[in-house]
């Protein structure tokens, strides 16, 4: 069975959003753990906590995604900018242990003119000095399309983030489907070749997480648009290929489509009934 699940908002609290996401015939989620434009975080329920891990023991739900709001930016040329990413980052960690299997997920940022090596130390920089032993949860880099100066538009350069920082062990990687097409790897037509360059330059091992979406840009385009499954340029044939493969169909697998929850619902039954 598929570990597959879409973005809901835990407003209501941890509880609430697995049952939500039981409804939909899901048995993952992810959440932002603040407003995606950043601010304060508001704090977490512990009794709420413990009542959501026994409907995911229940519903032997997979590993859900934490999401780091879209404004940390650890290599930006703005040194107030590279605080606030480093207080978030400890920040989500140090509560995310309430979680222990959950993983946390982040956009490694945007260099903004400085290059993609000063771009990359300082990414390398801000994990080393958050990351320590005892935090249990696992932190991951998201493949991104290449818009602008972003970090991670391909794979050795996740490599060369991960060889740079410490624990090793923290980290994994979380594949954007619409992200990596427009970055230019061709999961329609070569998929088993990406994965291979993949292994090649990470290690599968280190591939934690997916993010399911179709691209309303064309290949290569280097531009971050999501649209739902077979309304975009990679197509519901290549999806459910992609979800099938047996280096992803284990992973639990995030749908970020531009859906409400019927249609979150509607996209999960789909790909579970494609399910070889």
């Amino acid at each position: 069975m598929l570990n597959i699940g879409c973005h809901l908002s835990v407003s209501k609290g941890f509880s609430h959003i697995a049952k939500e996401a039981v409804s939909i015939n899901a048995n993952t989620f992810q959440f932002f753990t603040r407003n995606p434009q950043g601010g304060k975080a508001k704090d977490w329920d512990i009794t709420d906590i413990e009542n959501y891990k026994k409907t995911a023991a229940e519903h032997h739900f997979a590993p859900i995604v934490a999401h780091a709001p879209y404004t940390l930016n650890p290599c930006s040329d703005n040194p107030q900018t590279r605080e606030f990413a480093q207080m978030v980052f400890a920040q989500d960690l140090s509560k995310l242990s309430l979680i222990p299997d959950a993983y946390y997920n982040f956009h490694p940022g945007s260099h903004v003119g400085q290059g993609t090596q000063q771009g990359i130390n300082m990414i390398v920089d801000l994990l080393n000095n958050v990351l320590k032993p005892e935090f249990p949860n696992m932190v991951l880099l998201e493949t991104m399309s290449g818009k602008g100066s972003e970090i991670g538009k391909t794979f050795a350069e996740l490599s060369e983030i991960i060889s740079g920082v410490k624990l090793k062990e923290k980290l994994g990687v979380c594949m954007d489907t619409c992200h990596i097409f427009a970055a230019g790897y061709d999961i329609v037509h070569n998929l088993d070749n990406v994965l291979a360059d993949f292994d090649k330059i990470i290690g599968l091992t280190k591939l934690k997480a997916v993010h399911l979406n179709d691209s309303l840009m064309p290949f290569a385009s280097h531009k971050d648009r999501h649209a739902k499954i077979g309304e975009g340029e990679i197509g519901a044939k290549a999806l459910t290929e992609f979800v099938n493969n047996p280096y992803i169909k284990n992973l639990p697998i995030i749908l970020e489509t531009p859906n409400e929850i019927d249609g979150y619902a509607r996209e999960i039954q789909f790909l579970r009934s494609s399910t070889i």
